[in-house]
């Protein structure tokens, strides 16, 4: 049976863009300089802004690392995106809902603070028939010759938010792993392998199950399957698949998982990393 605790610092910075824009058709558009390696990040960035803007995630459309609509961004790495491009979609999207119930307010001849985003329209509480949609409203600060823009209000409706951080938002997990050593094979069976993992708030809870799964996998592939190997004129042994040797479905164990949410204080989300961390105590464990 083998214990390991393990920590890591991530979600570097010093920033990553985001844009968030509701466009004349009601489509809501998320621009980022983020990079998405297969890691979730549309789904999360969506999510985000959905949780403001709606709730429905059909209804926005995620675009990353196209320097047409966004020209910076740093890239994938780090285990950053969800801290870095999602606290600013986050922040984004809060400032452009807060145009976008000014506009309704001005429009419905209600108060702002009586108005709710539901789906696709800005409606008064309460009161369903009294409603106007995203369409309507971003059409309003579009700009119509010959029709003046809602007092106050300026054209477009969008925010361009870059959230900056420095200290790095810090995961930690807690890995117990039970196996059996065949002595005279020297194979390696799991019998359990047990988690409790804490990234801060859970976005979204499969995504980051998924990640924990595999980060693992690479932990045990480290430990167990690995190996650089060289003859003696130092020319490497392993040199495809068949030989060096990478864990695949069956040679890994079921992993029982548990979350512990601690929410980071370094971000307006509370999100810490999740992709790196739970390799780096697998090994050890």
């Amino acid at each position: 049976i083998g214990v390991a605790l393990g920590v890591k610092g991530t979600g570097r910075g010093p920033f990553e863009s985001a844009t968030v824009r509701i466009g004349t058709s009601g489509k809501i558009s998320v621009y980022t300089g983020a990079a998405p390696m297969g890691q979730g990040t549309h789904t999360m960035l969506a999510q985000v802004v959905a949780e403001q803007l709606g709730g429905d995630m059909a209804n926005i459309e995620v675009v990353a690392g196209d320097t047409g609509p966004i020209p910076r961004g740093m890239g994938g790495f780090g285990s950053r995106q969800t801290i870095t491009a999602g606290s600013s979609a986050h922040l984004a999207a809060i400032e452009v809902k807060e145009k976008a119930l000014k506009v309704a307010a001005h429009m419905l001849e209600a108060a702002e603070q009586d108005l709710e985003i539901e789906g696709r329209e800005i409606r008064v509480k309460g009161v369903p028939d009294m409603r106007v949609s995203l369409a309507q409203v971003a059409n309003a600060v579009a700009g119509t010759p010959g029709y003046a823009l809602p007092g106050g209000i300026t054209p477009g409706m969008e925010a361009t938010k870059n959230f900056l951080t420095d200290p790095l938002a810090y995961c930690y997990g807690c890995h117990v792993c039970e196996v059996e050593v065949d002595a005279e094979t020297g194979g390696v069976a799991f019998l359990n392998y047990v988690i409790v993992h804490d990234s801060g708030v859970l976005i979204n809870p499969m995504i980051v199950l998924g990640q924990i799964q595999g980060g693992v996998a690479h932990g045990i592939g480290n430990a167990l399957f690995e190996w650089m190997g060289y003859d003696d004129d130092a020319q490497p042994v392993t040199t495809n698949f068949g030989e060096y040797l990478l864990p695949s479905a069956p040679e890994l164990p079921n992993f029982d998982i548990a979350f512990l949410e601690s929410p980071s204080p370094l971000n307006p989300l509370g999100v810490k990393r999740v992709g790196e961390g739970s390799t780096v105590p697998a090994a050890a464990a």
